[in-house]
């Protein structure tokens, strides 16, 4: 019984590395199709914070 506890996870984890290989071989990929191209933010999209306030809020 601890045998079955010790393969069948085992087994599990062999069948899911063995089904991602098939799909990495029935779908393939171009290498451009698997990266997406860095890009430069719009101007617009980059704001700038505001300046901080001279003093703080007081305490209560």
């Amino acid at each position: 019984m601890a045998m079955l506890a010790v393969l069948i996870p085992l087994l599990m984890l062999g069948v899911v590395l063995v089904l991602g290989r098939y799909e990495e071989l029935l779908l393939p990929q171009e290498d451009a199709d698997r990266r997406e191209p860095v890009g430069v933010p719009p101007a617009a999209a980059v704001t700038s914070s505001p300046a901080p306030a001279g003093t703080p809020a007081p305490s209560p």
